[in-house]
């Protein structure tokens, strides 16, 4: 049987600059591939599959080799143990959208040499539940038609946060000035029932591809909607790593 494949866009050492982990060292893997197409994308580059993948050297030295796509299984593995060499909280695995590989995802998480960290846009449960056993925390993102521009894939969502039940998860709820009461109360019913404690990230979009970011005084709105609606843990958290133009 020959090695599984993926298309990966880069491996790379960095800091988490955005959700309930912002700050800590994690080693990213980002896949090509997206079925969403959201305007405040700050990957464009990882839409399609690209002809190389970029991986670096030495964690954190921004020294990178180039592997031609799609990679071999254990090309991705050698990269992530080469990076591996000073501590780290996870393996991300983001994208894109990298449950489109769930499959390779599978063959993977066994192999890595850390807890596997999943960023995902919640639209994909069915390729969610075979990889729900190796992954140790998911980070769901809730597509809001007010700053993705496309409509809100609410039973897409419902589902994925049922496969994910008994798994640690948190949301990430990218906010523009557009978002609406409404919305964020909809947002609310996608925990009921859930078993475990949910915190909620909302995220002020930054600026660019035509969404605009809540006001201060808005946002802290939007804060409050979420929490008198029952989730005491609801905190505002813009992207980092945007702020300090890291990659």
């Amino acid at each position: 049987m020959s090695e599984p494949r993926a298309p990966v866009l880069e491996v790379f050492s960095g800091i988490q600059g955005e959700g309930l982990f912002v700050g800590t060292r994690q080693i990213f893997v980002r896949f090509c591939g997206c079925n969403r197409r959201c305007r405040y994308c700050d990957t464009p580059e990882a839409l399609h599959p690209s002809e190389n993948c970029t991986v670096e050297l030495a964690p954190g030295e921004r020294r990178f080799r180039r592997v031609a796509n799609p990679v071999a299984l254990s090309e991705v593995v050698g990269a992530v143990e080469a990076l591996a060499t000073c501590p780290h909280e996870f393996v991300t695995l983001t994208g894109g959208e990298p449950l489109l590989q769930a499959d390779f995802i599978a063959a993977l998480c066994p192999m890595l040499p850390l807890p596997v960290y999943l960023e995902t846009n919640g639209t994909l449960p069915e390729a969610f539940r075979r990889v729900r056993a190796m992954v140790g925390h998911v980070a769901m993102d809730v597509k809001l038609e007010s700053a993705t521009g496309e409509p809100t894939p609410w039973g897409e969502h419902r589902r994925f946060v049922e496969a994910a039940d008994l798994a640690a998860m948190h949301l990430k709820v990218v906010v523009a000035d557009a978002t609406t009461d409404e919305e964020l109360r909809r947002v609310m019913t996608l925990l009921e029932g859930r078993r475990l404690p949910t915190v909620i990230v909302l995220q002020p979009v930054t600026p660019g591809g035509g969404a605009k970011p809540p006001s201060a005084v808005r946002i802290l709105k939007m804060q409050e909607v979420l929490m008198v609606g029952g989730t005491a843990d609801v905190r505002v958290i813009p992207q980092v790593h945007k702020l300090m133009r890291w990659k």
